[in-house]
């Protein structure tokens, strides 16, 4: 029986978990040879501020990352 538990940060919309869920139950099915009928996909959502990455929070950087650029920088 397989049980896949995927973690991402929020935003994934209800059609997008469904692809994922269809496309990770194919894999197992296509590579492992496994029953879909017995495959389980659990998608967990975090929090971007329960998320940290490379030593900051994945909120924080995604903050500093869509702030507009200083003048004279590039």
């Amino acid at each position: 029986m397989p049980y896949v538990n995927l973690q991402i940060t929020k935003g994934a919309t209800r059609t997008q978990k469904a692809e994922i869920v269809k496309e990770f139950t194919q894999t197992l099915v296509r590579v492992l040879g496994k029953n879909p009928q017995n495959t389980h996909i659990v998608i967990q959502e975090i929090e971007r501020e329960d998320w940290g990455h490379a030593g900051e929070l994945v909120a924080d950087k995604a903050a500093v990352d869509k702030a507009p650029a200083s003048p004279g920088k590039a």
